[in-house]
């Protein structure tokens, strides 16, 4: 049916009851405000295009009532607008009305062609707006700037910088002017696309730089863990707004520097700069990340202050609180919460914190809420409180929930099923684990990973090996998950050769960056052998010496091995990285009294109250 006679239709179904209605021929009710505007202007110079616009839309619904007038008062042939209507469709999000407006018009010019593709790369169907572009270009349209800019916009989103490249190639060679918008779009591809180089070429060529060139360098550098120059660029900056301020404490809170992220986020708030739902987010997530409830609740007193209706919000507030161990104020915060915000995230969240702080009861009650207020529970809070009883240790709600799950005839995805295989493990019923994982129909990686690392975590080497090798012959390719497991494996059951090896598959075979853990894995697996002077070597080699857990990992070996000397050199490094940290004086400690040392033993720990260092107590427990 063509776009025309669906507006039409549209039309003809519109009611208002604050308004008395016309009834026209063929019973089409159009309200009164509408019939006003066709008699006011049935007779205005077609040639004026600005009195043609019936009114302000503000949704898709709105959007086809104007539709429906213009096609009513004959002021649809009107190319200018005809884009109007166009921009309102995209405005709107309705790209498929959009769309078939845009094929319906007699005449398209360089703006038809802009709105239509900048509306489909806001969406992210990237490939179908350049697809549009090449038309546009094989019609004989001339781009202008705002096209380029949203066609790059699309090859950055598309990761084809190649094509970015060709285009900007076009641009240079055609003597196209790059306003800031396009030069900001160049910027954008190479920092999206990973080509660093080009980006800092073209950002320091930029005779004239906005915030949003700012922005996207910071994030730049960020993505590319180069901190010392996303924050050199950040003080470089003219002036800082709220994006800022949000770019630099996320980057340093992804890249793991709390501590430095939370000294920003104070520096903001000096500064006066005005939160934004973004900027509560991130601050959110860093008070989670810390653990810092002083902090959570600075941040929660500042969100009644300004007020604020944001679902996602609120939600981060609750996770906030569970995480930091107040559960009480979590429930508090959710019963404010309006029934349309309530989410399964928010209740899983305080499912499990309960589960977290052994308050099984008051678990049972939220999760039972839960299945009362909903009908059903969601698979992502399944696989949240499966995923806490296993952290916890809780075999008997664990087993509960799985009863739950068979009763309520949900058939459990790889996500469930790999969460009830870890609680399984965790909880030490590798029979159970086993036996779920030989039930399930779709054996994808994460059910392959889940049943891996259950094994190797109950030190079953040569099992979880032949559970690997039985995964790549299935045609399962492995992640740097799956990898953690086997090289966790090898290093529990001393393994040391297979080990090295499949270290060197992950790399060479299947293209797999090693991250902390893969390193960590590794220094362990040497340790266990013995050999201490190797794991010197593979640290440097690797370029690996700001990483903490690989120095633990090292300490760990020397104490075992009784090596005092090679401890004490580990434990100097340890100091530089993490001073306040009390497992590195807690283990060289135990390693000089291992070794009968017990003066140096005494004067570690006396350094410790005098630092006041406090070794956290540890527990372990399977219900």
């Amino acid at each position: 049916m063509p776009l025309i006679h669906r507006a039409l239709i549209a039309l003809s179904c519109i009611q208002s009851q604050s308004q008395p209605l016309f009834l026209l021929p063929r019973n089409i009710f159009v309200p009164t405000t509408l019939v006003r505007f066709h008699r006011i202007h049935s007779n205005c110079d077609h040639s004026d295009t600005t009195h043609l616009i019936p009114f302000k839309p503000t949704n898709e619904f709105s959007a086809k009532i104007n539709h429906a007038t213009l096609i009513k008062n004959g002021s649809i042939h009107n190319s200018h607008v005809n884009n109007y209507l166009l921009s309102l469709y995209v405005k709107s999000s309705n790209l498929i009305y959009a769309h078939q407006l845009f094929d319906e018009m007699p005449v398209r010019d360089v703006r038809s062609w802009t709105i239509i593709i900048s509306g489909f790369s806001r969406i992210g169907w990237y490939d179908l707006a350049l697809d549009l572009f090449t038309q546009m270009i094989n019609h004989g349209i001339t781009p202008n700037q705002f096209t380029f800019s949203s066609v790059l916009k699309c090859c950055a989103g598309a990761n084809k910088l190649d094509v970015g490249k060709m285009i900007l190639g076009w641009i240079l060679r055609n003597g196209v002017r790059l306003d800031m918008t396009l030069e900001n779009s160049v910027l954008y591809l190479f920092v999206k696309c990973e080509a660093f180089d080009y980006a800092t070429k073209v950002f320091e060529s930029m005779s004239v730089k906005d915030i949003v060139s700012w922005n996207i360098m910071i994030s730049a550098y960020l993505k590319n863990g180069d901190l010392e120059k996303a924050v050199g660029i950040f003080w470089r900056m003219p002036f800082r707004n709220a994006a800022s301020w949000n770019t630099v404490i996320d980057g340093h809170l992804q890249n793991g520097h709390e501590r430095i992220a939370m000294q920003l986020l104070y520096q903001m708030v000096k500064t006066g700069a005005a939160f934004t739902n973004v900027t509560f987010s991130i601050a959110l997530l860093l008070a989670s990340s810390l653990k810092h409830v002083e902090l959570g609740k600075q941040i929660h007193g500042r969100l009644l202050r300004v007020g604020t209706s944001d679902g996602f919000i609120k939600n981060s507030l609750i996770d906030m609180y569970c995480k930091c161990g107040e559960t009480e104020k979590a429930v508090m915060v959710f019963k404010t919460l309006n029934q349309s915000v309530r989410d399964s995230v928010s209740v899983s969240s305080i499912v499990s914190s309960y589960i977290k702080n052994d308050r099984i009861e008051d678990a049972l009650k939220v999760f039972t809420f839960m299945v009362s207020e909903h009908g059903e529970v969601d698979k992502f809070t399944l696989t949240s409180v499966l995923s806490a009883c296993a952290d916890a240790g809780l075999l008997y709600l664990g087993q509960l929930i799985h009863t739950y799950i068979l009763k309520s005839g949900h058939e459990p995805d790889a996500f469930v099923s790999s969460s009830m295989i870890d609680m399984y493990g965790k909880c030490g019923r590798l029979q159970s684990a086993s036996k779920i994982f030989k039930e399930s129909d779709n054996r994808n990686v994460v059910l392959w990973t889940a049943i891996i690392s259950c094994y190797a975590s109950h030190g079953e080497g040569t099992e979880t090996i032949r559970l690997f090798e039985m995964m790549v012959n299935e045609g399962i390719k492995s992640n740097e998950v799956t990898f953690v497991a086997v090289l966790t494996a090898c290093s529990h059951a001393g393994l040391i050769d297979e080990g090295c090896s499949y270290f060197t598959l992950m790399k060479d075979v299947y293209g797999i960056e090693p991250e902390v853990e893969h390193y960590t894995c590794m220094v362990d697996l040497l340790g266990r052998a013995g050999r201490l002077n190797e794991i010197k070597g593979f640290i440097y080699e690797n370029n690996i010496s700001h990483m903490s857990a690989v120095w633990k990992a090292f300490l760990s070996s020397c104490h075992q091995h009784n090596n005092v000397e090679m401890a004490k050199w580990v434990c100097r490094k340890l100091y530089e990285l993490e001073p306040s940290a009390a497992g590195p004086y807690v283990l060289m400690s135990k390693t000089f009294a291992s070794d009968c040392r017990w003066e140096e033993a005494a004067k570690l720990k006396g350094l410790m109250k005098e630092k006041g260092i406090k070794k956290q107590p540890g527990q372990s427990w399977i219900q």
